[in-house]
């Protein structure tokens, strides 16, 4: 009896780039693996979408659509190429428009995409109905998917079998047409058992004939027995990757899953060991000079507790080391586990993963509760979306206070949609004046990058920042990096370069995607001030980040409480305010500077 095929979808390129790099690797550098992958039998590859498409923008100089379409010209006419898109974001942080969401599909068919996957970290069937029917307008095969993860607090509401039948019940009374369907954990949480008894339940309520996939990490270290137990419950697909950005935070590899099959009755994607080893020779050879973070290729115990998703912890702990503040990781992560409770226990995915992180960082740095940040604030208060359960009432009451916001049931498509800067003609209006072409990549390419990025990348500003260097597949030997060091009891952000590279102070890289405000902190108790000019009153930061904006200049009265310049950290902005009214004396620190925890910011008098 023939062995059941089980359709294998390659994510190196995408997820695992994402995973392991933060997704910025050259397209130049990897299109001969991608000739190498087609060699080796692959047909079905996950190319575009995620934080790779602003990324190409941000640090690779790099059209990302342009990208698309190389890699399609690579595989040919054949290959099914999928997008991964988050629901009525698309590709943003926000909720987009109904206008942008069209564009969004519109510009992905023409661009090479086959199959886009829409999901939605709340898993609100509203943000993925709207969506679902630009994805078949435009020709595109529809891949509706159910986000999971193991609730970190034993949630009975959330995150169990009933709860992703209900959710499947609820997409087949909404008539949302769709073209196969995946279980998505970024996390890799989800114990073997549950996912057995979920693929169970989904083949047995929507029958034999629909596609089945299921899609993990190995970062809490079960996806290879999460994938025997998705086959063997009848899934159809899986999603794998090749080393060496495979394994970790990414997804199993290719070569593993081939061994872990073997003596079972199912064939994966008829796919060889020898094939798929050339394959991989080529990658290791693409990828030589890339640096690997170590933590990107280990199992992380920590985070069964702490849902944390593959594809963000590397551009976590990346930022924390940019930051000078990688001790606090453990805490950080730690801390999810409540944010994530009284937060709605919504899925642990992009963009929720990042809210639910900077809270988090907030609640370890600045203490528990004692700041809101906006993103998490209009998550409890229903702007992204209905989260699987109600967030806790005081958080709730918290959040709108801080960001004087009233709780909302509207569905978030609609709210974007009222938005004048989610419009297409409000972009079409910016790029004219800025001389730009008008064009519908240059409107979807101003509206989803923040804070006018994408407007820079059009201009030609935006910085290359690729991590290269020595050593880089084995995380050892190499110190090159960015550090907080002491001397004299003053602390200092310095850059170590390797070889006859000099110790210099230096700004941190840039972070993966313009921070978000936090409100206002008050500087700390005022003391005295040396003298030489300087006011008596110093006002020092209270985390480690970068200098973002200066708004006040030495000579400017202030009032208590008002802003004097904003820090940037984990994607945030942090206000730093007066702490008493008066006059500033000094600004100690200039735009893009690192400083330190503690640092001296600026004098008043």
């Amino acid at each position: 009896m023939a062995k059941k095929y089980i359709d294998v979808m390659d994510t190196t390129f995408r997820d695992g780039f994402q995973s392991v790099f933060g997704g910025r690797v050259l397209v130049d550098d990897y299109l001969p693996a991608v000739e190498a992958a087609k060699k080796a039998g692959i047909t079905h590859f996950e190319f575009a979408g995620g934080a790779n498409f602003q990324t190409s923008f941000y640090y690779l100089q790099e059209n990302a659509f342009d990208t698309m379409s190389k890699f399609r010209e690579v595989v040919g006419k054949g290959a099914n190429l999928q997008a991964v898109s988050r629901g009525v974001n698309t590709l943003a942080f926000d909720p987009n428009s109904k206008e942008f969401v069209e564009l969004f599909a519109k510009l992905f068919a023409k661009h090479g995409t086959t199959t886009v996957r829409n999901f939605d970290a709340l898993n609100d069937i509203n943000n993925l109905a709207y969506p679902a029917q630009m994805i078949k307008k435009h020709g595109m095969d529809h891949e509706i998917t159910i986000t999971i993860m193991d609730a970190p607090a034993g949630c009975k509401e959330a995150h169990g079998v009933l709860f992703y039948e209900n959710k499947i019940r609820e997409i087949l009374d909404a008539g949302i047409e769709f073209d196969s369907v995946c279980f998505k954990d970024s996390t890799g949480t989800s114990n073997p058992s549950k996912i057995y008894q979920t693929i169970s339940m989904a083949r047995k309520l929507l029958g034999d004939s629909i596609h089945l996939r299921f899609h993990t990490h190995e970062t809490a270290g079960v996806a290879v027995a999460s994938y025997i137990a998705a086959l063997e419950a009848g899934a159809n697909g899986i999603d794998l990757a090749v080393s060496p950005v495979s394994g970790g935070t990414s997804q199993p590899d290719i070569l593993t899953m081939l061994h872990a099959i073997k003596g079972t009755d199912y064939n994966l994607g008829d796919l060889k060991f020898d094939k798929v080893l050339k394959y991989q020779s080529v990658l290791k050879e693409c990828l030589e000079e890339y640096r690997i973070p170590l933590e990107s290729i280990q199992v992380s115990p920590l985070i069964n507790l702490s849902p944390m998703p593959g594809s963000a912890l590397v551009i976590n702990t990346e930022m924390m080391k940019e930051e000078g503040n990688y001790d606090k990781f453990d805490k950080v992560a730690a801390e999810m586990k409540n944010v994530v409770s009284k937060g709605g226990f919504a899925t642990s995915a992009t963009p929720v993963s990042q809210i639910y992180w900077q809270q988090a960082y907030s609640n370890v740095m600045f203490g528990e509760w004692e700041k809101i940040t906006p993103n998490y604030g209009k998550l409890v208060l229903g702007y992204y979306g209905k989260t699987p359960v109600e967030p806790d009432l005081e958080i709730v009451k918290l959040a709108s206070k801080e960001l004087d916001l009233e709780p909302t049931t509207k569905p978030a498509i609609e709210l974007a949609s009222q938005e004048e800067e989610k419009s297409i003609e409000y972009w079409k209006t910016k790029l004219e004046e800025e001389g730009l072409e008008v064009s519908d990549e240059n409107i979807y390419i101003a509206g989803i990058c923040e804070h006018g990025k994408g407007i820079e990348f059009l201009k030609g500003n935006s910085p290359l920042k690729v991590r290269k260097g020595k050593n880089n597949n084995c995380g050892e030997g190499n110190m090159a990096g960015n550090y907080t060091v002491v001397v004299d009891g003053k602390t200092y952000s310095v850059q170590v370069a390797e070889g006859s590279g000099e110790v210099q102070i230096v700004a941190p890289v840039a972070q993966e995607n313009a921070p978000q405000a936090v409100q206002a902190q008050p500087a700390p108790a005022s003391t005295p001030a040396p003298t030489g000019g300087k006011g008596s009153v110093e006002i020092h930061s209270q985390t480690p980040g970068n200098v973002w904006k200066i708004l006040k200049q030495p000579g400017d009265s202030v009032a208590e409480g008002e802003v004097i310049m904003i820090l940037e950290a984990m994607k945030m902005e942090i206000d730093i305010a007066a702490s008493q009214a008066g006059k500033l004396a000094t600004i100690d620190v200039a735009v893009n500077d690192a400083v330190a925890d503690g640092q001296l910011l600026a004098t008043m008098e």
